[in-house]
């Protein structure tokens, strides 16, 4: 079976995290001193926050015996009282093996921990905080209870770049013999919006197809409408052609598979291509904030998306008459 590239390439030393300069020199003063507090890595997904956990215990450990020190859940999987009470308990306690004066839980999701797990947590990481050191990666900060966070040195991760994501998925098209074409890396920075994981995940599923990847590719690989497409729907709607736009979104649902929160998203992206005013463009995404928030709590993509298209119409309109 062919090995996921996200982990066939994951860096394995802090200096080779991207995207994330000022974090990665905070975490390498920390390997200097052999010594760290409680860390809380928060920020969107396929950032680095797991990459940043391994590549700080390889180089704090040693990259022979960092696994004997370092033991990896997933609080979504495991997020229950009872884990915290017995797992991560148990682990805690323990002294560390070999030469380290600590060892190291990380918890990945932990803003799924429930609000009495999160509890338990607290005091399980400050009873055992001289043998074991505690780093919480999540998406919302949050939902992290506040005395958590406050036993935690906080690293906030950020999207990366296009070209942070350009130069990693060249060095990964390198070794796998791929010939990716200049507009491939542009439409792999739009599809994955600063998330590294995607990007790699995408390249990987086109790399399947042929060795020779160009965007169309990439676009029909990770079922994402090209941004022209999406674009030229848009400026229909509002040029009054209520009709044809229609008929556009049919060809994005039925014939792309595209989903509702798919689509919604590009057009949201779509908006700020627009050569419209600032006050429209308010107007338009005020209308896709409330369609996208509909969908969410479970409402019919199509009906929404046509309810959104009509709208856009109806603007255009009153862009006209002014």
């Amino acid at each position: 079976m062919q090995e996921v590239w996200i982990e066939k390439y994951r860096p394995r030393v802090l200096d080779d995290v991207v995207g994330q300069t000022d974090i990665v020199n905070r975490l390498k003063a920390y390997v200097r001193q052999k010594n760290m507090p409680h860390l809380l890595f928060a920020g969107p997904a396929g950032t680095g926050k797991t990459t940043s956990s391994i590549a700080l215990a390889r180089e704090m450990f040693g990259t022979d015996s960092w696994r004997d020190n370092f033991q990896e859940l997933n609080a979504s999987d495991e997020r229950g009282i009872g884990v915290v009470r017995t797992k991560i308990k148990d682990f805690a306690r323990t002294s560390p093996i070999g030469e380290a004066s600590f060892k190291i839980i990380f918890l990945d999701e932990a803003d799924a921990l429930t609000p009495e797990a999160q509890a338990a947590l607290r005091r399980t990481m400050e009873k055992y905080s001289h043998i074991c050191r505690f780093v919480l990666s999540c998406n919302y900060s949050s939902k992290i209870i506040e005395p958590i966070q406050s036993r935690c040195a906080v690293f906030r991760y950020k999207p990366l770049t296009g070209e942070d994501i350009t130069v990693y998925l060249k060095r990964v098209a390198a070794a796998e013999g791929l010939e990716v074409t200049s507009d491939a890396y542009d439409a792999l920075v739009y599809i994955a919006d600063g998330d590294m994981r995607k990007a790699t995940t995408t390249l990987q599923v086109a790399a399947a197809f042929n060795i020779r990847i160009d965007s169309d590719t990439l676009y029909r690989a990770s079922s994402t409408a090209e941004p022209e497409e999406v674009k030229e729907m848009v400026s229909t709607a509002l040029h009054g052609e209520f009709l044809k736009a229609r008929t556009k979104l049919d060809d994005l649902i039925i014939n792309k598979g595209l989903s509702g929160e798919d689509i919604i998203k590009q057009i949201h992206k779509s908006v700020f291509e627009l050569g419209i005013s600032e006050f429209d463009k308010v107007q338009l995404v005020d209308r896709i904030g409330e369609a996208e928030f509909r969908l969410v709590e479970g409402s019919n993509d199509r009906i929404q998306l046509e309810s959104l298209l009509a709208h856009f119409v109806l603007q255009g309109k009153r862009m006209q008459s002014r």
